[in-house]
């Protein structure tokens, strides 16, 4: 994660995470730009997964995002119930975090209830930077390409790239939004661990992303 347009202070913090997050295109000169393609999904009615009468059972937050803030997850059903099930979690955490960032929350409900550790950790620098300079997200992150695997010891690891070239910081006192080119480090690949908890919801722990990976290229 990356909010390139916020204050030295707040670079600083999260260039120091190594772990997770949605952030926004880079303005970095070195990729193609191409600010006018469309993103795929971004026509979908809803930003995030309705939840089901099981998944409401488990207490699970309810998501709301601003009308200029869409999470968009490009991505099918596998027909493996645990492995839809991890999908449906982690688009839920991405529009968990950005809800936090909308309600300037560095310790929002929403996205502790779907990371523990050292992701919630980072998550909350993350969150607190932006909170510090007043600002938030505005625009389409799209989630796509993911591959789910499962581990004998009941864990998870999920792959998956994510599109920022549509985010953008936004100021809440001025409105101001700072656009900026979209380049090859407007694309970030993801190194998710998760683990199933009591509830039933799979728990995000770390989220490792490289920007810029060549896999996640369009």
């Amino acid at each position: 994660m990356s909010p390139r347009a916020l204050s030295a202070a707040a670079l600083a913090a999260a260039a120091a995470l190594s772990l997770l997050l949605t952030a926004c295109g880079s303005d970095e000169e070195d990729g193609d730009a191409k600010p006018d393609d469309k993103i795929q999904g971004a026509d979908k009615p809803e930003t995030t997964p309705s939840p089901s009468a099981e998944e409401e059972a488990t207490g699970r937050p309810e998501i709301k995002l601003p009308k200029d803030v869409q999470v968009v997850a490009d991505w099918s059903e596998t027909g493996t119930a645990a492995e839809d099930a991890i999908l449906r979690d982690t688009e839920q955490r991405i529009a968990a975090i950005e809800m936090a960032l909308a309600e300037q929350d560095p310790t929002h409900e929403a996205f502790r209830f779907y990371s523990e550790g050292e992701a919630a950790a980072a998550t909350e620098e993350y969150v607190k930077a932006y909170v510090d300079e007043e600002a938030r997200l505005t625009g389409t992150i799209r989630l796509y390409q993911p591959t789910v695997t499962m581990r004998d010891d009941g864990t998870a690891t999920l792959v998956y790239c994510e599109d920022q070239s549509k985010a953008f910081d936004k100021y809440l006192k001025t409105g101001e939004v700072n656009k900026t080119p979209v380049t090859k480090n407007s694309y970030f690949s993801h190194g998710a661990t998760l683990r199933k908890d009591e509830q039933g919801t799979w728990v995000t722990m770390t989220d490792v992303s490289t920007q810029g990976a060549s896999s996640c290229q369009p």
